[in-house]
């Protein structure tokens, strides 16, 4: 997905790692993504890397 898909607040997950649980979105600069998840807490992710996976719920 384009970087352009996300801004905070967004709930995601990172499909290659499925345990540091359900991530919030905390801010988008370029293609990085700054993440909080549940379990692995402040992460920021390159999206040319990693692609996260929006959650609807």
């Amino acid at each position: 997905m384009s970087v352009d898909f996300f801004e905070p607040g967004m709930l995601v997950r990172n499909p290659s790692c499925r345990e540091w649980g359900l991530g919030q979105v905390q801010s988008v600069a370029g293609n990085r993504i700054t993440v909080n998840f549940e379990h692995a807490g402040k992460v920021v992710i390159d999206n040319n890397s990693v692609k996260l996976e929006p959650v609807y719920d």
